[in-house]
């Protein structure tokens, strides 16, 4: 559809595909329904549940104290959709303007939202993940299991991999009296999304609040009993630990296989978008019927040296739908950039984490406010001379102040004096984080490069 009078008609009387029931193609598309758009709506969602809220999986429900049916997103207005759900997208015809689904029906759209995010990671080898007691952590099916097996009471959890989700996960096992080892390949947790030297401060924190963290060691092998059921792992260090519970937090993966073969530039990366949210083909050209919003999508961000950025965060998720939305809408000269800054929050062991900016790009790291020994303080990352993320350990406060100076790309490191400034802030150090060309599950954010078509990252787990 070409013109004013093509638009005016998309907007009464079109076909708008959202395929991902989740928070990103909700919030779309309830903004496509605030802006006026009356034609037909349809949500395709490969989960048999309407869109649910999923930071709660890691932390309320598994504590107990929320159920996982009990997370259903608020609605800020009816959409007026019809659901197709429990069957996944299996394919996409460009030329046509059609979504294949996996039960062979098809549906035609004008406009297109791809929303479909990130899978949890599983474990590598197939018999050894579907032993009963190993479990990965992302739908709230996931979240129900696990909290039923925790609640039994299990003698020890083994929790591979300490980033955010692995962390909560080790955290909600202390919190309900439980033991729990937690094996990290790299030297910390969070060590891929804030460095070392926060990373440092993560481990004091696990090992302060009972849990037997055990860092630059890896799961080679996970054993069962004659009954099925997991009993122990294999340590690259020729130990084995018994454990009852295994839970695999190794990072997510993004589910954009169902467009192999589509001419999307789509890949392990994500779905290459511009700023507005548009999808790349496979030759870099835009479309301007294929939208991309939340966790799956990798555009370009003007801050951050026009590389394009995945991200796993939950506000970017709203916001970015949102500018999808507009702009699925909207006449060229009206569309907006999404240029949100990225901002991303985690509570374990009784602390409360935000960052804001691209942490994982920075090289230097200076404590600009309070002290790690006492669990508070601002570090603020540095790349190139300028300000290009902060971290917060319950010092929240801060963070509107440090997105700002991110926004301005004010000079690194810091040239003021803060209120609070102690001696180990008074220079910048090394940041720490690890080799980039390593595979790491820790990054919420992922810079993936400039070009849009890129399809060759692969991932090799270390542990085979």
């Amino acid at each position: 559809m070409n013109g004013d009078g093509a638009l005016e008609r998309l907007r009464r009387e079109g076909r708008i595909v959202v395929v991902g029931a989740s928070l990103a193609g909700l919030r779309a598309a309830e903004t496509m329904r605030e802006k006026g758009f009356a034609g037909e709506l349809t949500m395709i969602g490969d989960e048999p549940y309407e869109p649910y809220d999923r930071p709660p999986l890691s932390k309320q429900v598994l504590l107990g104290m929320a159920t996982a049916d009990g997370t259903a997103l608020p609605r800020r207005r009816d959409i007026d959709a019809k659901w197709r759900l429990g069957v996944p997208a299996a394919g996409l015809d460009m030329a046509a303007r059609r979504v294949r689904l996996a039960d062979g029906d098809e549906v035609e759209y004008d406009r297109l939202l791809i929303a479909t995010g990130v899978r949890a990671r599983p474990w590598p080898n197939p018999d050894e993940a579907g032993l009963d007691g190993v479990f990965v952590l992302r739908t709230r099916g996931d979240a129900a299991a696990l909290e039923r097996a925790l609640a039994a009471g299990p003698g020890r959890v083994l929790v591979i991999g300490a980033g955010f989700t692995g962390s909560e996960i080790a955290s909600a096992c202390r919190e309900r009296g439980l033991s729990v080892t937690v094996a990290e390949r790299g030297d910390a947790p969070l060590v891929g999304a804030l460095g070392g030297v926060v990373g440092a401060v993560a481990a004091e924190m696990h090992r302060e609040n009972g849990v037997d963290l055990r860092t630059g060691i890896m799961v080679t092998g996970l054993e069962g009993d004659s009954s099925g059921r997991v009993r122990a792992a294999h340590l690259s260090d020729g130990t084995t630990l018994e454990a009852e519970v295994v839970v695999v937090s190794l990072g997510a993966q993004r589910n954009t296989e169902w467009l192999a073969g589509s001419g999307l530039g789509a890949g392990p990366r994500g779905i290459a978008c511009d700023a507005g949210c548009r999808a790349f083909d496979i030759w870099g050209i835009v479309t301007d019927d294929i939208y991309v919003a939340g966790d799956v999508a990798r555009s370009p961000h003007a801050l951050f040296g026009y590389q394009f950025l995945s991200l796993e965060h939950w506000g970017n998720a709203v916001a970015q739908a949102e500018t999808a939305a507009h702009n699925m809408l909207s006449r060229s000269s009206e569309r907006r950039p999404h240029l949100w800054v990225p901002a991303f929050w985690s509570s374990q062991f009784g602390v409360n984490i935000k960052s804001v900016g691209v942490p994982s790009m920075g090289t230097e790291i200076v404590i600009t406010q309070g002290s790690r020994a006492e669990r508070r303080f601002v570090g603020v990352y540095g790349y190139q001379g300028r300000v290009i993320g902060a971290v917060t350990f319950d010092q929240c406060r801060w963070l509107d102040f440090y997105e700002q100076q991110i926004e301005q790309t004010a000079p690194f490191p810091p040239p003021y004096a803060t209120v609070d400034r102690r001696p180990e802030g008074e220079r910048p150090i090394p940041a720490d984080f690890p080799d980039p060309s390593v595979p790491t599950h820790g990054p919420t954010i992922t810079l993936s490069g400039y070009s849009p078509a890129d399809r060759r990252m692969t991932f090799t787990p270390a542990h085979n």
